[in-house]
């Protein structure tokens, strides 16, 4: 008999698929490696990448393979040429999606990137989620947001980690310092990724790792998506860091908000744990992320600019459309989850 999987920090269990090509994508993976059919990506929305379920869907499929597998999909399939070919199909009309989406950027000097990190977060005019959350949020819908952000805070950091063989200099040393506080320096019981584990069980939700994939929607795959696209290429490791200074220069506020809403509800300190501590800890690495990190890179690399300036701003693009959805659910009374899948489709799909 096979060991059990722990479903806190081994593979998951393949979804359900949400369309043609991601149930193609499934219907492969439950085989050994083989040639998927030619053409398979005809089915794809090209008209919005970015709300395709069965796109978001498969790049998921596709890039959970660099992260820890799938639960009894063999492991050769993360190198397959066809497979490969697939994704780079999907992350084509993503990224030039995504490139839309934000528009033009400022220009910035080498020196001048800094600021210009600060201009962008600085116009942002996203709507508020966290203040919604604090303020006004039933605890239902705090659940349906921790929910939503597990697919992320589960592995938090990991995808922007894939930035450190492709750094050097100050760039690295800033990189690391920001990503030994993500991993609790050494201390299981701090890594960020079990401290969210706390605020998934003292909410009464499942702590399992991509427990709740299923019933996100596409905007959440997408906001997690686009981490792996810029992580996965070296040619956007500049948007890379770009995204993650754009995450540290916007989250202290919003997850003293987030922890404050959680104490309306009447939650306790476990419960809170995980975003305060990012009230302070985001505090500082604002500073490094924004001039030690893409400061230095930019010194080093002074063509990469204008990626990091993409990448700060593809983050908060495609959150402003993850915050939209939540809200927009809510006010017209309805899950911002997708319907959880009945037993026999589940039984069908294994």
């Amino acid at each position: 008999m096979s060991d059990p999987v722990d479903r806190r920090h081994g593979p998951a269990p393949l979804p359900m698929p949400r369309g043609p090509v991601s149930a193609a994508v499934l219907d492969a993976l439950r085989q050994p490696p083989h040639d998927l059919p030619a053409g398979l990506g005809a089915g794809f929305d090209a008209d919005d990448p970015i709300g395709d379920e069965d796109l978001q869907l498969t790049l998921f499929l596709c890039y959970e393979l660099h992260y820890r597998g799938w639960e009894g999909v063999d492991e050769d399939w993360e190198w397959q040429p066809s497979l490969l070919a697939l994704r780079a199909e999907a992350e084509r009309h993503f990224e030039t999606a995504v490139r839309r989406l934000v528009g033009p950027l400022p220009a910035a000097l080498p020196d001048g990137v800094p600021q210009a990190l600060a201009g962008v977060v600085a116009a942002d005019d996203g709507p508020s989620l966290a203040g919604a959350l604090q303020r006004s949020a039933t605890l239902e819908q705090f659940r349906e947001f921790v929910a939503h952000r597990s697919i992320y805070h589960l592995r938090e950091a990991d995808a922007h980690t894939w930035a450190l063989p492709r750094l050097g200099g100050a760039a690295k040393a800033a990189l690391v310092e920001i990503q030994m506080d993500e991993y609790g320096n050494g201390r299981l019981e701090r890594m960020h990724a079990e401290l969210f584990r706390l605020t998934l069980d003292r909410l009464g939700l499942d702590t399992g790792y991509a427990a709740h994939l299923d019933r996100v929607p596409a905007i959440t795959l997408a906001t997690n998506n686009l981490i792996s696209l810029f992580g996965l290429h070296r040619r956007l490791r500049g948007a890379l860091v770009g995204h993650l200074a754009a995450f540290e220069m916007t989250s202290s506020l919003p997850n003293r908000r987030y922890g404050n809403g959680l104490r309306r509800l009447g939650l306790d300190e476990l419960a809170t744990r995980f975003y305060d501590e990012h009230v302070e800890a985001d505090a500082v690495h604002e500073q490094i992320a924004a001039y030690d990190l893409c400061g230095g890179l930019v010194r080093a690399e002074p063509a990469l600019a204008e990626d990091v300036l993409l990448g700060a701003a593809a983050a908060l693009a495609v959150d402003r459309l993850f915050a939209a959805h939540l809200l927009d659910s809510w006010a017209a009374g309805g899950s911002s989850l997708r319907p959880a899948p009945d037993a026999a489709s589940v039984a069908v799909a294994a």
